[in-house]
């Protein structure tokens, strides 16, 4: 799968439970880390997560 797939999967996750949980943060992180840049669409879905938790329909779940 391709690390843009990867990322959107991640953030369509985050988006279907309304959570983001530390695993899927670090996954994303990882995902970002390893591509060394972040393509148009990874942008945009990674902005339409951060809206939606501004907007308080996704909420930040510490570690345990």
């Amino acid at each position: 799968m391709k690390g843009t797939a990867v990322i959107r999967h991640l953030v369509e996750k985050a988006l279907h439970f309304k959570r983001l949980t530390p695993d899927i943060e670090n996954e994303i992180n990882y995902e970002l880390t390893r591509q060394g840049y972040i393509s148009d669409v990874d942008y945009e879905a990674l902005e339409l997560l951060m809206d939606e938790m501004d907007a308080g329909r996704i909420q930040l779940v510490p570690s345990l």
